[in-house]
Order: structure tokens, then C-alpha cells, then sequence
């Protein structure tokens, strides 16, 4: 019994001895889990970074892949650039075994002399080219003539028409005139006899107006038959002057042959003669005879007119007698363009065809006094050889054009035959048909390259703004001097280019808006004016700064404010312009009555200078400068000139781009 209890007693010792054990093990365990927690947190932080950075490393991969792509591409352009320049290799020395085609070019020449023994059979073909040419005048001769029988039909028609109106009237006063006699034929038995008369009356006009209506119908047909025949022979016309327009360069190669070989037999004949082939053979015979409009300049008198403001209305007068009719504020502006030319070279008439742009320069220059010579530009010109002529080599002589010639005419440097105190006007007509910049941008740079006026005399201020012939073995040099106006006139359709900035920014721009309605056009009349020339000299003293400091001052401030809104709307200009503003405001002649002149002409700057270059300018963005612009032709005294922008802004809304449609005044 007693080891008994000492088992159980053992026993329990044992299980108290166990369970302290254990509670100690789980005692330790707790303490180890809770200082294991926050290192197990961290370790939860670290391999969410590392899970990052494994993303991030495959983006480099990723990236690196595409460098090596890249990589890859540019070997490839590498090996065709190795191809191309093999190529250029290749081309290099096929031009060094050119020498055989040089072979063949004086072969060819060897051929050339050899024509002479054609000439015969050359001028035979030329006479017939021109017997077959002037077989399509006659054509045409007789094509216009019925064109005028035409138009004359057309007013007999419209004669008609009008009395056919006319005798309805009459009928219907007739009618009435029956009625009230209907009325009183109870009143009255006398009056029945005046009534079977009147009957008879009206019986006969209608009997009148049935045969004047027949005759009407019987025009009417004729006139569809005439109107036929006008659009059958004016598609005939058409044809003839394709087939004119096409025989033209074969025309112009045999002249140009036969001239040769007329050449060839001038100095065979003077070689035959003992005479020596080149003797009395000057190769700018042609470009030392006159043109025309310089013939005749030299055979009027000198204009003397009593002021700048009886010139222009000499002008006005002009535009009258040929019918057509400008605003004065259009003829003042075109006027004052034309006496800036030392700071801006031309004035440029822009617009839709038949709004009078061509018109405008030749009864201004008419009505002055000034030469007009008009140089249509072509859509082929690509030099400025097509302006002013090139050396035919093998003729041995330079080929002028009008212009080279009347330039040569006035050089009273270069030329001491020269035509002094003159003034000569030149309009490139169409100018944009062709690229400007292609025949006319050389010439534009000369023209602003001119020293100073009175300093024209100086030759070596002078050579940069003469025009170098091309003319082998003779240097020839022309000076377009300050006795020499420029306009140019440029359509706005799909057969035209535009401006580059260049020209815009050289020339002040007139731009004729489209008429708002048709207006008949006048008839002209004869001139009663004797035809005198202006004198240079006069036109020097219109072309005098009278601004006084007040003037300069307040023309300066509101250029600078000009140059402020063009800064901010990204189309800044230069001391260039900025000059050019200025002496156009200086110049601007005085009229009576027609209010502050130099906010006039700063008002046409903004017009002719500033809005054409604005050509392109997102309207929503810059809609605040635009206002301004407006504002200040307002404050101006121009409130024409800021309605049209506010509707040139608002037509840009569609587009988004600013482009100027001028203004009608």
C-alpha cells in the first residue's frame, strides 16, 4: 500500500515535472514567434522589391531586344549606304568615259556646217509654214467678223424685244380705252362710228403684234442658228490657235535656223569679198536699239504739272476717258507704292481675273506721263534669261528682251547714249503664272541692293545692283536705276503659284476683292489731253520726307506698335520694313479734305504689308492680335479696313487659317 502511493506519488511529481516542461517549451516558443515577427515582415518587404526589380529587369530586356533591332537596321543602312556610294563610284566613271559623247557632240557640229547646202529647201518649207499660217489668219479674220454679225444680231433682238413690250402696253391701253367706249355706246350714238374705228385700230396693232411676235420667233431661231455657228466656229478658232500655238516653236526653230545659215552665207560672201566675217558685227546691236516705248518717250515734250494733286487728277481724268473707275483712296495708295521704289522694290495687284489689276499701272503710267512697258509673264520661265534675254552662240550675238532693252536705254551710267530725265514703268503681267523666285529673284535682290538715291554715281556702290549679261569675252553691265517702277500683277487660281515671303516682304501688296455686284461698263471716250512725259525730276520732288519730329515721332510709336502684334502673332519683320512703313507715311501725298494722311497711309501698311503675311496664322489661337489689328485700323480712322479683317477672321474660322481677302472700297 505504501509503494503503492509512492508510485502515484512519483507519478504525479513526474506529470508536473512534464507539464512544466511543456508550458516552459511553449513559453519559448511564443517569445521566439513574436521576436521573429518583425524580421518575417521585412523579409514579406524584400521580396515585393525583388518581385519589382524582376519586373523592371525584364522591361530592360525587353528594351535591350529593341536596341538590338535597332542595331540590326542601322547595318542595314550602313550596307546601303555602301551600295550607294558604290553606285556614286560608278557614275563618276562613267562620266570620265564621256570623252566618246564628246566625240559625237563635234561630230554633230561637223553636221551643223554641213546645213548650208539645205538652205534652199528651208526656205522653201518656212514659205509654206507661212502661207499656211496666214491661211488661219484669214480664218480667223473672217471667224471675228461673224462674231460682230453675231453681237449686232443680238441688239437687233433686244430692239425688238423692247418694242414687242412697248406695243403691249399699247394694247393694253387699247383694251381699256374698249371697255370704257363699250360703256357709253348707250350714251351716246356719234360715238359708235369712233368706236368701229377704234375696233379697227386695235385690229391692226394686234394684226401688228402677231407679226412683230412671228418676226421675234424668227430672230430667236436665227439667233440659235447664229449662236451655233458662233460656238462652232469659235471651237474652230480654238483649234486654229492650238494648231498656231503648235507650229510656233517649229516656226521660231526655223527662223532661228535660217538666220543661222543666213549668218553662215553673210560671211562666206564677205570671206569671198576679202573682207574681213565679223567686220561691223557688234553683238549687242540689238540690245542698243530702242524699244518702243522708249522711241516714244524721247518724241514728247515734258509734262509740267502745277502740283502732286493736279497730277493724280490728270490720272482720275485718264481713268474716266477710258471708262474705268478706281477709288481715290486705291489710286493714292498705288501712287504712293510707286515712289517708295528705293525701300520697297514693287507694288504687287492681287486678286480674282477681271477686277481691273492690269488696267490700273497702264492709265496711272498714261495719265502721268510715265513709259508703260508690259512683260507677260509665261508658264514656263525658269531663269532669269526669259526676262532678260541670252547669248545665241551661234549666231555670235545677244538676244534682248524688251525689258533688257529699255534698261539699257535709260542707263545713263552705262550707256552714254542714255535717255535722261525719264521715267519708265514696268508690269510683270500674271507674274505668278511661273515661279518668282525662279526668273525674278536675282533681279529683286539687284533691285534692293541700289545705293542710296543721289549716290548712284558711285561705281563701286553701285556693283552689286548691276545686272552682269551674259555675253562671252565682253563684260556688259546694266543698272536698273531709280527712273524705273515696278508692278506686278498675280491672279488667284489653280494655274498660279503663290508668293514666297521673299516677294511679300519687298512689295507692298493692293489686293482687289470681288465686286459685290456687276456694274455696266462705260463707254470711252476720246482724250482731249496732249500726251507729254514726266520728268524725273518731278518725280524726285513728290518723293521728298516732309515729316517734322511730331510726325516721325507718332508714325515710329505706332510702328513699333505693328511690330509688337506681328512679334506676337510669329510673323516679326525687320529695319527693312520697319523703314519702308516709314518712308511710305513720310511720302503720301496731300489731298483736301481727305482728313490725317499719315493714318491714312499707316493704315494702308497694315493693309499692303502686314495682313498678306499673316497668310497661314491659326485664327483661335491668335483671335486677341487679330482684335488688336483690328483696333488699331480702327483708331486709325479706318473703319472699312477693320470690318474686312473681321470677316476675312470669320471666314478663317472653317479652316482655322488666316488668309487676307483684301477690302472693297
Amino acid at each position: 500500500m505504501f509503494a503503492t502511493n509512492i508510485f502515484v506519488f512519483l507519478a504525479a511529481a513526474l506529470f508536473l515535472v512534464l507539464l512544466a516542461l511543456v508550458m516552459v517549451f511553449l513559453a519559448k516558443q511564443h517569445d521566439h514567434a513574436v521576436a521573429l515577427a518583425g524580421p518575417l515582415e521585412e523579409v514579406k518587404a524584400v521580396e515585393a522589391r525583388v518581385a519589382e526589380k524582376r519586373a523592371t529587369l525584364l522591361d530592360l530586356e525587353a528594351d535591350l531586344q529593341k536596341r538590338r533591332e535597332a542595331l540590326a537596321h542601322v547595318a542595314e543602312l550602313g550596307a546601303e549606304v555602301d551600295a550607294l556610294a558604290r553606285k556614286r563610284d560608278d557614275l563618276l566613271t562613267e562620266w570620265n568615259q564621256s570623252q566618246a559623247r564628246r566625240d559625237e557632240v563635234q561630230a554633230l557640229r561637223a553636221e551643223t556646217e554641213a546645213a548650208v547646202t539645205e538652205s534652199l529647201a528651208v526656205e522653201g518649207e518656212l514659205a509654206s509654214k507661212r502661207l499656211e499660217l496666214e491661211e488661219v489668219r484669214e480664218r480667223l479674220l473672217r471667224a471675228e467678223e461673224l462674231v460682230g454679225r453675231i453681237e449686232g444680231l443680238n441688239k437687233e433682238r433686244d430692239a425688238l424685244e423692247a418694242n414687242v413690250t412697248a406695243l403691249r402696253d399699247k394694247e393694253r391701253e387699247l383694251i381699256t380705252a374698249q371697255t370704257r367706249l363699250e360703256e357709253l355706246r348707250g350714251k351716246s350714238e356719234d360715238l359708235e362710228d369712233s368706236h368701229t374705228e377704234l375696233e379697227g385700230k386695235i385690229r391692226a396693232k394686234i394684226a401688228e403684234l402677231d407679226e412683230l411676235e412671228s418676226r421675234i420667233t424668227a430672230a430667236r431661231v436665227t439667233s440659235d442658228e447664229e449662236r451655233s455657228e458662233r460656238d462652232r466656229l469659235n471651237a474652230e478658232l480654238a483649234a486654229h490657235r492650238l494648231r498656231v500655238g503648235e507650229l510656233a516653236p517649229e516656226v521660231q526653230a526655223l527662223e532661228a535656223r535660217k538666220a543661222f545659215l543666213d549668218d553662215e552665207i553673210r560671211k562666206l560672201q564677205a570671206t569671198a569679198s576679202g573682207q574681213s566675217p565679223d567686220e561691223g558685227d557688234d553683238p549687242l546691236r540689238e540690245l542698243k536699239q530702242a524699244p518702243p516705248v522708249i522711241l516714244g518717250l524721247q518724241s514728247l515734250s515734258e509734262h509740267r504739272f502745277e502740283s502732286e494733286a493736279a497730277a493724280l487728277n490728270s490720272v482720275k481724268h485718264r481713268f474716266e476717258d477710258m471708262g474705268l473707275s478706281y477709288p481715290d483712296r486705291v489710286l493714292r495708295a498705288f501712287h504712293t507704292a510707286m515712289k517708295v521704289n528705293d525701300t520697297t522694290q514693287m507694288a504687287v495687284l492681287a486678286g480674282i481675273s477681271g477686277t481691273g489689276k492690269s488696267q490700273l499701272p497702264r492709265q496711272y503710267a498714261a495719265g502721268m506721263g510715265i513709259g508703260f512697258l508690259q512683260v507677260p509673264v509665261q508658264p514656263r520661265w525658269d531663269s532669269p534669261q526669259d526676262l532678260m534675254g541670252f547669248y545665241n552662240y551661234i549666231e555670235g550675238r545677244f538676244r534682248p528682251t524688251d525689258m533688257a532693252r529699255a534698261l539699257y536705254a535709260l542707263d545713263t551710267h552705262n550707256n552714254p547714249d542714255a535717255l535722261h530725265d525719264r521715267m519708265l514703268m514696268v508690269l510683270l503681267d500674271e507674274m505668278n503664272l511661273a515661279r518668282v523666285e525662279y526668273y525674278f529673284s536675282d533681279f529683286l535682290s539687284r533691285l534692293e541692293s541700289r545705293p542710296a538715291k543721289g549716290c548712284e554715281g558711285d561705281a563701286t556702290l553701285r556693283k552689286d545692283a548691276e545686272i552682269e549679261l551674259e555675253i562671252p569675252k565682253r563684260q556688259t553691265r546694266l543698272f536698273p536705276g531709280y527712273n524705273l517702277l515696278f508692278a506686278g500683277t498675280m491672279n488667284e487660281d489653280e494655274s498660279t503659284q503663290s508668293l514666297s515671303d521673299k516677294v511679300v516682304d519687298r512689295a507692298n501688296v493692293l489686293r482687289f476683292g470681288a465686286p459685290e455686284k456687276l456694274v455696266a461698263a462705260k463707254a470711252v471716250k476720246p482724250s482731249s489731253a496732249e500726251v507729254k512725259a514726266l520728268s524725273r525730276k518731278t518725280w524726285d520732288n513728290w518723293g521728298r520726307n516732309t515729316l517734322k519730329s511730331g510726325e516721325l515721332a507718332e508714325i515710329n510709336g505706332t510702328i513699333d506698335t505693328m511690330l509688337g502684334l506681328m512679334q506676337e502673332l510669329g510673323k516679326p519683320f525687320g529695319h527693312r520694313l520697319g523703314r519702308a512703313i516709314q518712308n511710305y507715311a513720310a511720302v503720301y501725298p496731300e489731298v483736301e479734305g481727305m482728313g490725317n494722311r499719315r493714318h491714312i497711309a499707316l493704315a494702308d501698311q497694315i493693309e499692303m504689308r502686314l495682313l498678306p503675311k499673316l497668310r497661314g496664322v491659326d485664327v483661335e489661337e491668335k483671335r486677341h492680335q487679330f482684335d488688336q489689328i483690328r483696333s488699331l485700323a480702327s483708331q486709325l480712322g479706318d473703319d472699312v479696313l477693320a470690318e474686312a479683317i473681321g470677316i476675312s477672321v470669320n471666314d478663317a474660322e472653317a479652316t482655322g487659317q488666316f488668309v487676307w481677302k483684301g477690302v472693297k472700297r
